[in-house]
C-alpha cells in the first residue's frame, strides 16, 4: 500500500488539472448523486482532493470525507468552505467508526487501484447502515477502446497503480459477489468508461 500511497501524495497537486478532462462525466455523477445523500451522514472514501464531497455537501447533512494520503487531503482542505464537511486520512480498510454509523457510504474510483477491493467492501458494510447505500462509481477500463488501451498503459508507465482491470459487466458481479445487490447502474462516457452504481446489502 505504500507505493501506492506514494503515487497519490506525489499527484496530489496535479490531480484536479488530471480529473478536468472528465468534468462533463462527473457532473452527470453529482447528479445521479446529489438524491442520494440528501439530508443522510455520508462517508467517502478515497475522496482525493474533494472534488465529489464539494460538489454534493450541501445537498447532504454532513460528509465525513477521507483519502490515505495526507497530501491529498491537504489539498482538499484549502479551501472546504462547508461547515457540514470534514476531511481526514484514514486508510479504507481499517476505519475508526462504529459498525453502522452512516446511511451513505461513497467510494469512487478506488476499488479497481487497492489490493484486496473485497476486504475494502467488508468494511464498507460494517460501518453501513443496514438501509444504507454504496455509491461506487469505479472506471471499468477492459472496456476500452483502443486510445483508452494506450491511455492505460502510459498510465501504467507513469506508476498509476491499477490492479483490477473489469468491464463493466465483470465490476457489477463482482460487487453482487460480494454481497451488494445493483439497484442502479449507468455507463458515463469519460476518458475511460465509468460505471457507476447503487447498491443495498444483500446476503453473500
Amino acid at each position: 500500500m505504500q507505493g501506492h500511497k506514494n503515487f497519490w501524495d506525489k499527484n496530489a497537486g496535479r490531480y484536479d488539472r488530471f480529473m478536468r478532462k472528465d468534468r462533463a462525466a462527473y457532473d452527470e455523477m453529482y447528479e445521479l448523486i446529489r438524491p442520494v445523500v440528501k439530508a443522510k451522514t455520508v462517508l467517502e472514501l478515497a475522496t482525493g482532493t474533494g472534488l465529489i464531497a464539494k460538489h454534493i455537501v450541501n445537498a447532504a447533512a454532513h460528509i465525513e470525507a477521507t483519502d490515505a494520503s495526507a497530501e491529498m487531503i491537504a489539498e482538499a482542505k484549502r479551501d472546504t468552505r462547508s461547515a457540514k464537511l470534514h476531511f481526514s486520512v484514514q486508510d479504507m480498510f481499517r476505519l475508526p467508526y462504529a459498525n453502522q454509523s452512516f446511511n451513505v457510504v461513497i467510494v469512487s474510483n478506488a476499488l479497481h487501484i487497492v489490493p484486496q477491493p473485497e476486504k475494502a467492501l467488508a468494511e464498507i458494510r460494517r460501518v453501513l447502515k443496514d438501509d444504507g447505500v454504496l455509491i461506487a462509481p469505479t472506471f471499468t477500463h477492459a472496456g476500452n477502446s483502443f486510445s483508452g488501451k494506450v491511455r492505460a498503459f502510459f498510465m501504467k508507465l507513469a506508476g498509476f497503480p491499477l490492479r483490477s482491470k473489469w468491464t463493466s459487466e465483470e465490476y457489477l458481479r463482482f460487487l453482487r459477489q460480494n454481497g451488494w445487490a445493483v439497484r442502479k447502474s449507468v455507463v458515463l462516457k469519460a476518458s475511460f468508461p465509468l460505471t457507476y452504481a447503487e447498491c443495498v446489502k444483500s446476503e453473500v
